[in-house]
């Protein structure tokens, strides 16, 4: 049937079939400038997430917005005029920025302690030094031990100072999620009907291009921003942080790696494939296919609109090595079939080659679309994103390469094939040996992999450093290093205290007698909300925090009532003066010392922390665990609750998902790889076999991880993915021509492995060397998660190749899954 087909298309009419395939390729092609890539935290996030839900509401309820920061180390002393100079002169040019609505630096924060005053005269109005002059030695005194600003906006040596850029709050945006939500709640009660499809539809379209937008503005204002600090570098050392930048950053470095290292993978590729098969001809044919399907997919990708993320930006790496697997194990079936029958025209050779090739390749394919497919079961979309592309895309490169290659062939004609180079093969010839002569030691082997895979795989954990990204050396980790050792920490993480209602017992305890009759029917008003009972739960929760190692600069309404104890004569502030503060204490003030912490129409407190995102025993979902479960402890009174939110639950939770929904995907690919397995070779012996040889490399990667003490993150956690596909491919072609072999030798299980061995083991060793020499490059990038890509697919490439060409061929030996009888 297959003959026909292509008797009737493409041998036939090679050349229109050309110009017809090329129309469809290039008809995607053009749609590839539309595709979209986007590191932003929006991707990672889970929709569904009531955390995220909660994170949204506590965000408008607190007075907070956006911020970058810019570290400062001056030649000069922090307080010197010519440094003031420069963080005015500085802060002048960042204002002028359209993106930043204020800058805060020690020029403009208010001084409550230099020197100590009344706390009326708080309440009558505090100034700053770009304000009135002050003693400098107490102002210093102040930065360095006031609760407040204390490894925040000064380091501990003083030698370090922080500028913080509040950017202007994206109203729009803010509509968007705000309608996004709405969409949610309705979807909770009921489906939604067919005019609420079309407008949820729509605006999720409108939120994507808006999205857009506002990435390629946070780009430029972030470039912006760094040029202006560029004016100022020789004055001093100057750093930009902040999650805004390390997004944009991410991306930048994506796109510099796609660049740089996507070209010096081709020139890479080009070289190996010509010393392997000495021939331009096999090396345009093999990279013209690789990028015609690569892409293709990226048309389709644009036509749809999905994006690539974080999680999906491996997919052309993953495209690359299948297609390529596919191509070569085609070119090396026509380099065999050529050099055994020298006298066989080119329709023969092309006709024999593509039919011989075509049934294991499209089962391999198949397999592989099945397992990806799995990948849908998630609930993170870049992870369903990277199921359908993956599954669109190998399909993609499965039809372009049966069309494209006998194409090819034909147009080009027979050409004179050099012989192999025995150098560069000597590997292949003894491989009989080891596996007919050494199967104890090789099942020792197996043995002991599995044990060290298992070992390794239970110290394995789920980690997302951001600072770990990026090389020690880079830009971008210097100044996230600044700002998480000296001035109090990277990531994010809020405690919010509900004060359900207030008990009799907690009226007492408060010394306001006099007021308790008016408290009964106003508890919610500012000057009765502030009880001595509220403060002691507040102060408890900020003590704890601070007293963890991971934990960096905590700031609560707890922070003034340090700072006002100080100021009142080492007496605690009661609620009668917290009140007056609230009220009356300028606006400005009142912003970043006291609205940040307290929502009194919520009756809710907000203790606020940074974590130290650079610690070497931080885990993140333990220490949110261990938060949750002590403040249980501490929080002991039934009318009040808490809950952890900010973007350190919220990561922590997409991971938590995505390794959970990694163990599911794979134990239902697991399954239906069986499946297929059965359908394919209606054996069972064949099914353990085949998947017995595939679980041993994918369990090794994540023994290895698990030694090395690589964490399971956005990136690293796809490996699998990789390990699957490639393992698949070569299963499926090694005991298809096993299968043939088996016949053909009547049975006999040592001439049909030796002589698959010398036939199929080649495509599959040489594809193991292109893609790991290839991939080595990628321990050059600027990214960390790429480098642990580059050298995890070499890892799984090796051990797969490995596990088919030695521990496979001996499984077949050992378990005879053929009977006697199946001959000829």
């Amino acid at each position: 049937m297959f003959k026909k087909l292509y008797d009737l298309l493409i041998f036939r009419y090679p050349s229109i079939f050309l110009i017809i395939a090329s129309l469809f390729v290039g008809f995607l092609s053009y749609h590839a400038k539309d595709i979209q890539i986007d590191a932003s935290a929006e991707t990672l996030l889970l929709e569904d997430d009531e955390d995220l839900r909660f994170f949204r509401q506590s965000y408008k309820k607190y007075s907070s917005s956006n911020f970058l920061v810019v570290t400062l180390a001056p030649k000069e002393n922090l307080l010197d005029n010519k440094t003031l100079e420069l963080i005015k002169n500085i802060s002048k040019d960042l204002e002028k920025q359209d993106s930043i609505k204020s800058v805060d630096s020690i020029l403009t924060v208010p001084l409550l302690q230099s020197p100590i005053r009344p706390i009326s005269d708080l309440v009558a109005g505090v100034d700053s030094l770009s304000t009135k002059e002050f003693d400098k030695e107490l102002v210093k005194d102040e930065f360095l031990n006031s609760p407040l600003y204390k490894n925040a906006l000064v380091s501990s040596d003083f030698k370090t100072t922080a500028l913080l850029l509040n950017l202007k709050d994206d109203e729009r945006y803010q509509e968007f999620l705000d309608k996004k939500e709405q969409f949610l709640k309705i979807k909770e009660i009921r489906a939604l009907n067919s005019l609420e499809l079309k407008e949820e539809e729509l605006l999720n379209e409108e939120f994507k291009a808006y999205r857009e937008f506002v990435k390629n503005k946070n780009s430029e204002d972030i470039e912006e921003i760094r040029q202006i600090l560029k004016k100022y570098e020789n004055d001093a050392t100057l750093f930009l942080g902040g999650v805004n930048m390390i997004a944009s950053d991410a991306i930048g470095f994506i796109k510099s790696d796609l660049l740089i290292y996507g070209l010096s993978l081709i020139i890479i590729f080009i070289f190996v494939l010509w010393y392997i098969f000495r021939s331009f001809r096999w090396v345009f044919i093999i990279l013209f296919i690789c990028f015609i399907s690569i892409l293709s997919t990226a048309g389709i990708l644009g036509l749809f609109n999905w994006e690539v993320t974080v999680i999906s930006s491996n997919f052309v790496a993953l495209q690359l090595i299948i297609t390529m697997s596919l191509v070569v194990h085609l070119v090396e079936r026509y380099k065999e079939l050529y050099f055994k029958y020298k006298n066989a025209n080119q329709y023969k050779l092309t006709v024999n080659t593509v039919l011989s090739k075509l049934i294991p390749s499209f089962f391999a394919i198949i397999t592989t679309v099945v397992g990806f497919s799995s990948l849908i079961l998630s609930n993170i979309e870049p992870v369903i994103n990277l199921g359908l592309m993956m599954s669109v895309g190998i399909l993609i490169s499965l039809v372009l390469t049966f069309i494209y290659f006998p194409i090819f062939l034909l147009l080009i004609g027979k050409k004179e094939e050099v012989l192999k180079d025995k150098k560069l093969i000597s590997f292949i010839p003894k491989l009989p040996n080891i596996v007919l002569n050494h199967g104890k030691k090789i099942v020792f082997v197996a043995f002991f992999t599995i044990l060290f895979s298992f070992i390794g795989s239970s110290k394995i954990f789920v980690e997302n450093s951001f600072i770990n990204y990026f090389k020690e050396n880079s830009e971008i980790y210097k100044g996230m290093k600044v700002i998480d050792e000296n001035l109090g920490g990277t990531t994010p993480l809020d405690v919010i205290i509900k004060f359900k209602s207030e008990d009799l017992n907690s009226k007492l305890e408060d010394s306001f007698d006099d007021f308790e009759a008016e408290f009964e029917s106003s508890k919610n008003d500012a000057k009765y909300w502030f009880t001595q009972s509220k403060m002691q739960t507040i102060t408890k929760v900020h003590d704890y925090l601070e007293s963890i190692p991971e934990i960096g600069k905590v700031q609560s309404l707890a922070t003034l009532l340090k700072i006002g104890k100080l100021l009142n004569n080492n007496q605690d502030l009661d609620g009668i003066t917290l009140a007056v503060i609230y009220n009356q204490l300028p606006n400005e003030y009142k912003k970043l010392i006291l609205s940040p912490f307290v929502n009194i129409e919520a009756s809710e407190a907000r203790v606020t922390m940074r974590i130290i995102d650079s610690n070497p025993n931080l885990r993140r979902d333990e220490l949110i665990k261990k938060i949750n479960s002590d403040l249980e402890e501490i929080i002991t009174n039934n009318e009040r609750t808490f809950r952890l939110t900010n973007l350190m639950v919220l990561y922590n939770n997409m991971l938590q998902s995505l390794f959970e929904s990694q163990i599911a995907t794979a134990t239902t690919s697991i399954f239906i790889l069986a499946l297929m397995f059965f359908i394919l070779f209606r054996n069972i012996k064949m099914v353990v076999i085949a998947l017995g040889t595939n679980i041993v490399p994918i369990s090794l990667v994540f023994g290895i991880m698990g030694w090395l003490e690589i964490p399971l993150d956005i990136m690293t956690i796809t490996i699998a993915a990789i390990a699957l596909g490639i393992a698949v491919d070569d299963t499926i072609h090694f005991i298809h021509r096993f299968d043939f072999e088996y016949k053909k030798s009547h049975g006999d299980y040592s001439i049909a492995v030796e002589k698959s061995l010398n036939s199929v083991g080649y495509p599959m060793y040489h594809t193991t060397i292109i893609v790991v020499i290839g991939f080595s490059i990628f321990m050059l990038s600027n990214l960390v998660p790429t480098i642990y890509f580059g050298i995890l697919t070499a890892i799984v490439m090796i051990t797969v190749l490995a596990a088919n060409l030695i521990l496979l061929p001996r499984l077949l030996i050992l378990l005879k899954p053929y009977k006697k009888e199946k001959n000829i």
